[in-house]
């Protein structure tokens, strides 16, 4: 008896002609603002959508975090908002890297239809 194939529901990355893999590259971009940064400045990264999209979405969870931070300092409400608000932050962060690295490009509520606009527009 033949086993059946069993075809992935991964896509499989695809390889770079220098540097990275796109799904490396977009998951890295995730780590700290740093390589997000480094990602949209080399110009072997800044030219593919997929990293520019993850590199500007990166951007602005941080921008949200900040924002977090800052709501933080009014007490007791601004407490709670803001840890309700990095909860939210972590979880969204981990879902991210899981999408990139997988290949997916998953834009995280609110934000990611205006990151998609500020990838496109560059």
């Amino acid at each position: 008896m033949e086993d059946p194939q069993v075809a992935s529901s991964v896509p499989q990355p695809v390889a770079a002609e220098s540097g990275l893999a796109d799904n490396v590259a977009g998951a890295l971009a995730y780590i700290t603002f740093i390589p997000a940064i480094l990602f949209l400045v080399l110009a072997d990264y800044n030219k593919r959508p997929f990293v520019r999209f993850h590199a500007f979405q990166c951007l602005g969870l941080y921008v949200c975090a900040i924002a977090c931070s800052m709501v933080m300092i009014i007490p007791i409400l601004g407490w709670i908002v803001g840890i309700v608000g990095y909860l939210t932050l972590v979880v969204c962060w981990i879902m991210c890297i899981v999408k990139a690295y997988g290949g997916q490009r998953w834009k995280v509520p609110v934000i990611g239809n205006i990151v998609e606009n500020i990838a496109k527009s560059n």
